[in-house]
């Protein structure tokens, strides 16, 4: 037998050992009920701010992909809107992109929590107990209710999703975390990455800014105005020392654009204020932003202006 070069030798047998080595990746996608705790769930395990977080529910509007990367795998966490019963267009499209993440996952996280008694979509609920990807049920907020209340949750689970693996969490205080991460990394799939290794989403930064915005619009303000804004990056600007932002309020109608600039600007010059901090921290640099408030009519309820804002392909 002909013994090769040393150098061709060697070569050969890295390229050997690396097609044996198994690479993971897969996307965990997150479902579930508005307000039970998806987006501070998909922080807590990607050690990172992605998803904005209130009180209110059905402060996520898109679908964001998250990406934890490890040399050996890649885990796609997909975020997405609460469960609705559609009211807007707006709210159509928000439930596309759960539609699609029940086609897609590789695993499911479905997100419930101690006070939800039954998911509002019984559509939804059944074609999670339908799939043939792995759930892990997660009942979240174990730290605001008792133990009792915890096993009755876990058994009505059991019950109503057979198939899936039912485990109380607190994504708040990082309670059982650790367990749930390392049963995905089990059940990832054999596969090379998605996405570049350097990223942490597929999104860009210009996205991330106006998510910082509207979630201290929802902290500032209150009733139906949130939900009525929709905020643009007009423009992104950095020299050495200072990125300079300039971005608009969308709202539906006069009145909102009254109340969301406040008397004498107070209310505006509030949230920019808020945000900048933030943005700021997010960017590690300073930041000059400029908010500007701007009427577009029932954006909402319009296909073409859900396209424009990017709800809609």
């Amino acid at each position: 037998m002909e013994v090769p070069e040393p150098s061709t030798f060697l070569t050969t047998f890295a390229a050997a050992m690396e097609t044996t080595k198994k690479h993971r990746a897969g996307f965990v996608n997150i479902v579930g009920s508005p307000n039970v705790g998806k987006s501070t769930l998909v922080n807590a395990m990607m050690g990172e701010k992605l998803s904005i977080v209130t009180s209110k529910a059905q402060t996520t509007r898109h679908r964001i992909h998250g990406l934890v990367n490890h040399e050996d795998y890649q885990i796609v966490f997909s975020d997405t809107p609460g469960v609705v019963n559609a009211a807007y267009k707006l709210h159509e499209a928000m439930m596309s992109y759960v539609d699609a993440s029940l086609q897609d996952a590789d695993i499911l996280l479905f997100i419930t929590d101690i006070f939800e008694n039954e998911m509002n979509h019984k559509e939804t609920l059944e074609r999670i107990a339908k799939l043939q990807v792995p759930v892990l049920c997660l009942i979240n907020k174990i730290d605001l209710g008792t133990q009792e209340r915890v096993m009755e949750r876990s058994d009505y689970w059991k019950e109503k999703l057979p198939n899936a693996l039912v485990l109380p969490v607190s994504a708040l205080h990082g309670f059982n975390l650790e367990v749930v991460f390392e049963k995905i990394l089990e059940l990832l799939p054999e596969s090379p990455p998605y996405f570049d290794k350097e990223d942490m989403s597929d999104r860009p930064l210009r996205f991330f800014i106006s998510e910082i915005i509207r979630e201290k619009i929802f902290l500032n303000l209150q009733k139906e105005i949130p939900y009525a804004c929709q905020v643009e990056i007009e423009s992104y600007k950095e020299d050495e020392t200072m990125a300079h932002i300039r971005a608009l309020v969308i709202v539906e109608r006069d009145s909102q654009k009254g109340i969301v600039i406040g008397h004498k600007g107070t209310v505006l010059t509030k949230i920019g204020r808020d945000a900048r901090l933030e943005i700021e921290g997010f960017i590690d640099k300073r930041v000059y932003l400029e908010l500007f408030v701007k009427v577009d009519k029932d954006w909402r309820s319009t296909d073409g202006k859900l396209r424009k804002y990017g709800y809609k392909s």
